[in-house]
């Protein structure tokens, strides 16, 4: 095996997460937590591992792969993604490093997912630049997906190149997932979630996403008379990605959206999510805050045929609960099962 360290977590809430984090090399990596006659084998503690850029295999920023005690070994199960969401801009790599490791590792849904139904957890550690704070790379923006540079191009492309790593690197350790893989986001990082699965539809087993500002890609290329460009639409999706929207894939997707009804953190509003003639399409269209928009994207994703369960949860604003998490796992395992 060619993975040189492995990172073994307790998870002390509210404390940082480095301050427990020791690095162990060697080469046998993983234990089983059952007799070597069992029928399902397990990892016997949770693992953290920091996977260092691969020009090579696509992706120029590195990536944390989370396996949680007792995820099977020799058994079909499932990788998660969630994209990682800093919350703020940020020159320094370190700290968008810290977020994601935290993310993986200690407090996120995401985390919770992975934790309760023992499946692999990838996150992204994309960079989100203080330098050039108007590209929201968190949320796959216009701005990200038109840069040219070599770490910020096609960050779609990127964690693609991630996943198909991650695929290798689990079934050295016999764990065997899916090729299709589950994508899970709240806030910014369901924005991505929104917009990564319209690019790479055929790639998604399932996905579930909250607190997007109320805010969805529209499956349409138009809304009365408007043309809807990409973040809003599709109606320019083959000159930026070079192919056509596959709505029979994308409509085959089962989807998870969830909103509080106290939500009103409304990033349509701000310069580095939209520009000011998205925001005047959106505010005309779709809707002026949150909640309206909430109820708009729901109408449209019915009269398309979109595969999505709509919940919208009172007294909950842009946070979750412990009711939202359950639900999240809930509707993970029932994928898993194929229900």
């Amino acid at each position: 095996m060619n993975i040189k360290s492995i990172i073994s977590i307790q998870k002390w809430i509210g404390k940082p997460a480095t301050h427990f984090i020791f690095i162990l090399i060697f080469n046998c990596f993983y234990f089983v937590s059952s007799a070597q006659h069992s029928t399902t084998e397990t990892l016997k503690t949770d693992s953290l591992l920091i996977i260092k850029k691969k020009p090579e295999k696509g992706f120029y920023n590195d990536y944390i792969l989370f396996i949680p005690k007792g995820t099977p070994l020799n058994k079909k199960t499932f990788l998660l993604v969630e994209p990682n969401n800093t919350g703020k801009v940020s020159d320094s790599m370190e700290v968008h490093e810290q977020y994601a490791i935290d993310l993986a590792s200690v407090s996120s849904v995401g985390n919770n997912v992975s934790t309760e139904l023992r499946i692999p957890l990838l996150v992204p550690v994309f960079p989100r630049p203080e330098s050039d704070s108007l590209m929201y790379t968190h949320a796959l923006d216009r701005d990200v997906v038109l840069a040219k540079s070599t770490v910020l191009k096609r960050l779609d492309l990127q964690l693609l190149g991630m996943v198909n790593d991650a695929f290798g690197i689990l079934a050295s350790m016999d764990i065997l997932v899916d090729p299709k893989f589950f994508m899970n986001g709240f806030s910014a990082s369901a924005t991505f979630t929104n917009r990564f699965s319209f690019i790479h539809p055929e790639k998604i087993k399932a996905l579930a996403i909250g607190g997007f500002n109320g805010e969805l890609i529209a499956p349409q290329k138009e809304i009365n008379g408007v043309k809807l460009n990409y973040p809003i639409g599709i109606n320019d999706f083959p000159e930026l990605f070079g192919k056509k929207p596959d709505f029979k894939a994308y409509k085959s997707i089962p989807q998870f959206m969830y909103m509080g009804k106290l939500d009103d953190n409304d990033a349509v509003q701000y310069d580095d999510a939209y520009n000011e003639t998205e925001r005047k399409i959106i505010n005309e269209n779709i809707g002026k805050n949150v909640q309206e928009r909430w109820l708009e994207c729901q109408k449209i994703y019915k009269e398309n045929g979109i595969n999505a369960i709509f919940q919208t949860y009172d007294n909950v604003g842009h946070w979750t609960t412990s009711e939202v998490n359950l639900q999240v796992i809930k509707f993970f395992l029932s994928q898993m099962r194929g229900e």
